[in-house]
């Protein structure tokens, strides 16, 4: 590992906006923020995650554009989330945690009905079928997600992928979910959303390749 990783490593334990699970206390099911995410924002608004956050540029930009909120950008690459956590924490913005652990843990660091929004951007599609069960819109990812959410809330899925489009498509009309939104062009469609404007490094990435981004806003009937 690199002197720059380690420092980011390093430096995230001392970051107050930065939460480190151990695995032993997950695998217990004991971790102490379960269930008590409100306390540790010291308020009782809407809790909504970002994940696979990288170095939260989304969880920033709806942070910022929803104060009222509070904003929980989850990824496992500790020096992704040390970007985020930086800016966030030069920005004085109250609202936003990272939680770095891997996603598989979910509803280990969520109680029932503790979540009310889900974002998920640009995540790796996994396209081999051998990796399948590592998709963020799995058929396990999606029955965790249920587990968390309260009724009614939304999921949002930013890709530049056809392929998990088109298979998040299909999962969802046999989980008979409610698509709200969907396209496969977003920046030559008519849904009109400024947080959608919003771009993270793989998303301006992959325009510079023009390649088109694709979306869907979905709920659990």
């Amino acid at each position: 590992m690199g002197k720059s990783k380690l420092l980011k490593f390093s430096e995230l334990n001392n970051l107050s906006n930065t939460i480190q699970p151990k695995e032993k206390e997950l695998l217990s099911d004991n971790f102490y923020l379960k269930d008590n995410w409100n306390k540790e924002f010291d308020n009782n608004n809407p809790i909504i995650l970002e994940l696979g956050c990288g170095k939260g540029e989304y969880t920033i930009a709806l942070a910022q554009n929803n104060p009222h909120k509070n904003y929980i950008g989850i990824d496992i690459k500790g020096n992704r989330i040390w970007k985020g956590a930086t800016i966030s924490q030069k920005n004085n913005l109250k609202n936003v945690r990272f939680l770095r652990t891997q996603i598989e843990f979910l509803d280990k660091c969520f109680s029932s009905q503790e979540v009310s929004e889900i974002w998920i951007t640009f995540p790796d599609p996994h396209i081999k079928y051998r990796r399948r069960k590592k998709r963020l819109v799995s058929p396990f990812m999606l029955n965790l997600y249920e587990k968390i959410i309260i009724k009614n809330a939304l999921i949002h899925l930013k890709t530049d992928s056809e392929f998990l489009h088109g298979y998040t498509l299909g999962l969802l009309e046999k989980k008979n979910a409610e698509i709200i939104k969907s396209t496969h062009d977003l920046y030559n469609s008519n849904i009109e959303d400024e947080i959608l404007k919003v771009k993270t490094f793989y998303e301006s990435m992959f325009l510079q390749k023009n390649k088109a981004i694709t979306y869907i806003c979905f709920k659990f009937i």
